[in-house]
């Protein structure tokens, strides 16, 4: 009820005060959502100053896209009015940073379209049109899974997946997202043979087998990072040690001369995925920028460092 001698207002009135319609002003009133004041001897509503302040902070609310449900719950529970707010907000945020992120997606590939030869274009859209925006990560993580020995602990794989699946740029540039859809055409085209080739170690190794060497691995390449970022040639050291170590615990040997010897030669018998590495730096590195290490080129400054080493021992 009203104060003594608050004012009261129509409809039309408050819908004036507040810069909104009647329809709206109605809208908020049948959902319960701004309190009445009085009526008037004829039934119609009248309002006072309460309802014009709850009417612009419901406008507000609105203004941040929050649903009924969620402005319903500001308004009437006062003990969680605060964290309602705060978790729509947040709800709200990522929402629209999800969009953002699919504008610039479209966005590069449309310079992507704009800016290449017109013989190219037919082949560059179709390319393009297999992808989301912002695209997914799924088919290259199960083009991974089909790559790793089956059955290998969970908990193993999805560290590997961490590393070895590029997650699409924000912002990208044209670059960036045409090798993201080159990777996605390469993880997504049937394998030769209807199977991928698998490497000879996970025949070897066997499941957790394979588990061990990718552990090791991920700290040998984790050791030759600094001198990729330092653009320092490939030599023995503690991060070659880490990846010989991690092939012989696979092959259940010990870390020799011979066991080096034989590492190499086995290792360029070994089925590549070079291409995908080549496209993932790519991915991980806008133009301008110092390229980031991969497990691509750690591999491959790693095998460069075995081949010396053996070549300083013979």
């Amino acid at each position: 009820m009203s104060a003594p001698h608050e004012p009261l207002w129509s409809i039309g009135e408050l819908a004036e005060r507040a810069g909104a319609t009647v329809k709206t002003v109605r809208f908020y009133s049948d959902q319960g959502l701004l309190p009445e004041a009085a009526r008037s001897s004829g039934g119609h509503r009248r309002y006072g100053p309460q309802a014009l302040e709850t009417l612009q902070l419901i406008r507000s609310l609105r203004t941040l896209d929050l649903s009924l449900p969620e402005v319903r719950r500001i308004l009437t529970d006062e003990d969680a009015a605060g964290q309602v707010l705060e978790d729509a907000v947040d709800s709200r945020l990522r929402e629209l940073g999800g969009e953002l992120k699919a504008l610039r997606w479209r966005e590069a590939a449309l310079h992507l379209v704009r800016d290449c030869p017109p013989a190219q274009r037919a082949g560059r859209l179709r390319l393009l049109g297999t992808l989301e925006t912002p695209p997914s990560t799924a088919p290259l993580a199960r083009f991974w899974r089909t790559w790793l020995p089956p059955r290998m602990p969970r908990r193993s794989t999805a560290a590997f997946l961490e590393v070895a699946v590029p997650q699409p740029p924000d912002e990208p540039h044209p670059s960036q997202a045409l090798a993201f859809a080159q990777l996605h055409a390469m993880t997504t085209a049937p394998c030769p043979g209807s199977r991928q080739p698998q490497p000879d170690v996970h025949r070897v190794a066997g499941a957790d087998g394979a588990a061990l060497l990718y552990e090791g691995l991920a700290e040998a390449f984790e050791l030759a990072a600094p001198h990729l970022r330092r653009a320092r040639d490939p030599q023995p050291g503690e991060a070659l040690d880490a990846y010989v170590a991690a092939y012989a615990s696979a092959y259940r040997s010990r870390d020799t001369h011979d066991f080096r010897r034989l590492l190499a030669a086995r290792l360029s018998a070994d089925p590549r995925l070079d291409r995908y590495w080549e496209l993932t730096a790519v991915v991980l590195t806008p133009p301008g920028s110092s390229q980031q290490p991969t497990p691509g080129t750690a591999d491959d400054w790693l095998r460069a460092a075995l081949r010396r080493d053996n070549a300083e021992a013979a």
